[in-house]
C-alpha cells in the first residue's frame, strides 16, 4: 500500500460539544475509504493520503491516545518517515486542535488549510480553490451537525474543481462514544462508495438509507 498514490481531498474535523470526530474524503482512487479515514472517540481523527503511508492512521491515533497534540502527532509521524516528502496528512486531536502536512514532493496542486476543529487537505487537485471551498463551507455550516457539515464540505470541494483526474470513490467516518448499534459501538456512521461515477451523490443516498434504519 505504501507504493500507491491516493490522489484525493479530505477533511478531518470534530464537534466537541457533540463529542464527535470524523473524516470525509473523495478521490479518483478505488476504495478511498479503506485507506484515508481513521478516528477514535475522545481521542481524535486522522487522514493519510498522497503517496500514502497507511501506518499514519493507527500510529497517529496511538499518539493522540497518549496525549500528544495534533501538531506534535504530525511532526512525530513525518519526522520518522523517510518518504515524508511524498506524504499528506491531516489530524484533529481530542481538544479540537488541528494540524496538516503536505510533503514538498506531493503532486500538484497539493496543499492544506486548517482552522478551529478541522484540517482540510488535497493533492493532484485542479487548484487550491478546492481546499478553500472545503474549509469555508465547513466554517459556514457550524451548528448543522458534523455529518452534514462533512458531506457539504465534500460537495463544495468538488464544485470548486476537486481531483484533477475525476471522481471514483468517497467515504465518511464519524465516531462518538457508545453512539452506534444500540450503544454497543462507537461508530456513528461509516459509509463507503468504492467505485461509482458520481460517488458523492451515492454517498448521500447511502446516508439517507442509514438515517432510515
Amino acid at each position: 500500500m505504501t507504493d500507491q498514490v491516493v490522489a484525493t481531498y479530505s477533511i478531518v474535523a470534530c464537534d466537541l460539544e457533540a463529542g464527535q470526530w470524523g473524516v470525509a474524503t473523495q478521490s479518483k482512487y478505488l476504495a478511498v475509504g479503506s485507506v484515508v479515514p481513521w478516528a477514535e472517540p475522545l481521542v481524535g481523527a486522522v487522514a493519510t493520503q498522497a503517496w500514502v503511508n497507511p501506518r499514519f492512521g493507527p500510529d497517529g491515533l496511538a499518539l493522540l491516545r497518549d496525549g500528544l497534540a495534533a501538531d506534535q502527532v504530525v511532526a512525530r509521524l513525518t519526522e520518522a518517515d523517510p518518504g515524508r516528502a511524498h506524504r499528506q496528512l491531516g489530524v484533529v486531536d481530542a481538544a479540537g486542535r488541528a494540524a496538516s502536512y503536505t510533503g514538498e514532493r506531493c503532486m500538484k496542486w497539493a496543499g492544506e488549510r486548517t482552522g478551529d476543529g478541522y484540517a482540510a487537505q488535497g493533492n493532484i487537485l485542479v487548484s487550491g480553490e478546492t481546499v478553500d471551498a472545503i474549509a469555508e463551507t465547513f466554517e459556514a455550516t457550524a451548528g448543522t451537525g458534523l455529518i452534514l457539515r462533512l458531506l457539504d464540505a465534500l460537495d463544495a470541494g468538488q464544485a470548486a474543481g476537486g481531483d484533477s483526474r475525476g471522481q471514483q470513490s468517497a467515504a465518511i467516518l464519524v465516531v462518538e462514544k457508545n453512539s452506534g448499534h444500540g450503544g454497543m459501538s462507537d461508530t456513528l456512521v461509516d459509509l463507503r462508495v468504492d467505485d461509482h461515477e458520481a460517488p458523492l451523490g451515492e454517498l448521500r443516498r447511502l446516508y439517507g438509507l442509514h438515517e432510515g434504519l
